[in-house]
């Protein structure tokens, strides 16, 4: 069975090391926003090339305090409007509503899975203040056309870079994570920077930003029980800061692994009844997983299941079709439900050997 993600394969080899950590960890008996934490914001601002980074509990939590930051700070109003991809994973809307703003739904290009600037341009109405960027899959959103439509029209940009971990941008020369006003990180362990357990950051070059968001993230304070603003518990774990600290010295060879396996795919899988990701061969896209569509999917996933190659579907149901968004489903985004019905993810990993991916690619191509 090749497995789709092997998450005990990928920290195997960190085994010695991350024991290490825990012990000194353990003997510090300092738990709560010690020298990991320290260390991995000021190496993950760097790495990003941003001026801050704060780390926090999880991707959601990310993005739902950079809106909330952005209303106590009075760029944003509850009720103000923030496009977003329709496909996206329903995090990036549950932030939105979350903090008492409203999505519009925008349908992404067909091609990258990525929100479509030219689609931007019509939903913009007086309320629109943000436009939310998801780099879907690992690959960039078209963040030149992006900020440039956000430009003319005074609009905040923010960045769910939740899968996009050092993703870079030529035409830009910056990275994922610093890219727009503000961003949202997440490192779930199944990330291509993946703790052991939840974990998230925020990234951005905003002063004011930043400062707001160390006091919401630790219940609103920056001196210990004294509480200026109405805060939440968001802080990222110190022992999870202590492994990112290990693992974010391979993100890049680890993405460039993912991108020599992408690579393999492409050249590799010819069944005219798939359709391949889009890819451009640059450093845009990081390849969190490798989507593919297939028009009869279930006859599909039965033959994966029958030559015991693993899969995931990212992800099966459009968000405005889930029960929690049924204010929504009546929404026209045709692009989109047709994504989700078609969209199958394979197996992608940067401790895949040669004769998985060969498997791979021979099984496919006999589908």
């Amino acid at each position: 069975m090749i497995k789709f993600l092997d998450l005990n394969k990928i920290n195997a080899r960190y085994e010695d090391v991350f024991l290490s950590r825990f012990k000194t960890f353990l003997d510090s008996g300092y738990y709560i926003k010690g020298s990991e934490v320290k260390q991995f914001e000021k190496q993950f601002a760097a790495y990003c090339g941003a001026q801050y980074c704060i780390g926090v509990g999880n991707g959601l939590d990310a993005l739902m305090l950079i809106f909330k930051a952005y209303i106590d700070l009075g760029k944003l109003n509850k009720g103000d409007e923030v496009i977003v991809p329709a496909n996206t994973y329903i995090a990036s809307i549950l932030s939105i509503i979350n903090t008492g703003l409203k999505p519009v739904f925008v349908e992404p290009d067909e091609a990258t899975f990525n929100i479509d600037p030219s689609e931007i341009e019509k939903h913009i109405s007086v309320r629109t203040k943000v436009i939310l960027a998801v780099h879907l899959y690992g690959q960039l959103a078209d963040m030149t056309a992006i900020n440039a439509i956000a430009k003319i029209h005074n609009l905040l940009v923010v960045e769910d870079a939740a899968q996009a971990h050092g993703a870079l941008s030529i035409s830009e020369g910056k990275k994922a994570g610093n890219l727009s006003h503000a961003a949202a990180f997440s490192f779930y362990p199944t990330k291509n920077l993946g703790a052991l357990g939840d974990a998230g950051a925020v990234t951005t070059n905003d002063t004011e930003l930043a400062h707001y968001i160390l006091l919401l993230h630790n219940y609103g304070s920056s001196k210990k029980y004294v509480n200026e603003t109405i805060g939440v518990n968001s802080r990222l774990d110190e022992l999870q800061a202590a492994f990112l600290n290990v693992k974010l010295h391979d993100l890049d060879e680890d993405n460039k692994v993912r991108q020599g396996i992408a690579k393999r795919y492409l050249d590799g899988i010819t069944n005219t009844k798939i359709k391949l990701p889009f890819y451009d061969l640059s450093a845009n896209h990081v390849f969190h997983v490798f989507v593919i569509r297939v028009q009869n999917r279930e006859d599909f996933i039965d033959y994966l299941n029958k030559k015991q190659i693993g899969y995931l579907i990212h992800y099966p149901i459009a968000p405005h079709h889930q029960k929690a968004l049924l204010p929504f489903k009546s929404l026209y985004l045709p692009l989109t439900e047709a994504i989700h019905e078609t969209v199958v993810s394979i197996p992608m990993s940067p401790v895949m050997t040669t004769d998985e991916i060969e498997t791979i690619v021979n099984a496919l191509n006999l589908y």
